[in-house]
């Protein structure tokens, strides 16, 4: 999915946030008998794990950044 189809308001909100906002789209999803009506949930969470995995490699590449730099540190000592 395109970054714009994103909403910006998701984009602004802290991985916990994000993450609970989820497993509450699946507790409803879960809760659905007729799976019509969940079409919209299902696109919506499909987006929010984008968005989670976006973040999360972020994090992942900043933690990486200051781990390397950190070690660079320790061997320039």
């Amino acid at each position: 999915m395109k970054e714009k189809n994103f909403p910006n308001n998701n984009d602004l909100k802290s991985l916990d946030e994000l993450t609970k906002e989820v497993n509450q789209i699946i507790e409803n999803l879960e809760k659905e008998k007729n799976l019509e009506n969940s079409i919209e949930d299902y696109q919506k969470l499909i987006k929010l794990n984008n968005i989670i995995e976006r973040k999360f490699q972020s994090s992942s590449k900043n933690i990486s950044s200051e781990t390397k730099d950190k070690i660079n540190k320790i061997i320039k000592k």
